[in-house]
């Protein structure tokens, strides 16, 4: 039998689950999954995936000891930490600066696509990636 395996979540370190579901969702445009109080851990488990996406989704899960709220914004360091596709770099682009969201880097187009740097409202650095068609 073949080994098949996927990364079905990745984890983004928030300080309070409502203004993380607010930039997510309304900012960003993704999807509200799911978002469930789990008491006998008094968390919520809170996953949001971008529109349409199959794979990969983000569990926005809260800060609960000043370790995490240390990592909070900077979980790689000042690294781009997650990269975001998509079929339109320019309807993105433009959406995501009308909305406020702040680019550190302009778009550019490199040999794997067209991709600007933007910072999640942490401080987390994401690429919007555009990549390029193999034909």
């Amino acid at each position: 039998m073949q080994v098949k395996q996927s990364i079905g979540l990745v984890s983004v370190v928030v300080r309070d689950y409502d203004e993380a579901i607010a930039f997510y969702v309304d900012v960003l445009g993704f999807t509200l999954i799911e978002d469930t109080f789990v008491p006998e851990q008094n968390k919520r488990w809170v996953v949001v995936a971008p529109a349409g996406s199959e794979g990969s989704h983000v569990l926005l899960a809260r800060a609960a000891n000043p370790e995490q709220q240390a990592r909070v914004g900077n979980q790689t360091g000042g690294r781009v930490f997650l990269f975001l596709y998509t079929n339109d770099f320019e309807r993105d682009f433009r959406a995501y600066r009308a909305k406020g969201v702040e680019f550190v880097r302009e778009p550019k187009d490199e040999p794997y696509g067209r991709v600007a740097v933007f910072k999640d409202l942490y401080g987390n650095l994401w690429d919007l990636l555009q990549a390029r068609s193999v034909a």
